[in-house]
């Protein structure tokens, strides 16, 4: 759980600022939206592989230049 204590003289807009990034980092969002709909262990594995094969290429690429 994630916790924001307030400083000395920081308005709330500051904490809820300092907040978001929090979530941001540990991921929070990410793992929110990756889980508001059901994905199939095939359909999962599926966008691995392709994300795995755009990254390759693309190293591929680096290395032929």
């Amino acid at each position: 759980m994630l916790r924001v204590k307030s400083r000395t003289g920081e308005s709330v807009q500051q904490m809820i600022k300092r907040f978001k990034k929090l979530c941001e980092k540990e991921g929070l969002i990410r793992d929110m939206k990756r889980n508001a709909y059901y994905e199939k262990p095939s359909e999962r594995n599926r966008r691995r592989m392709r994300k795995a094969q755009r990254i390759s290429s693309m190293a591929n690429r680096d290395r032929v230049r």
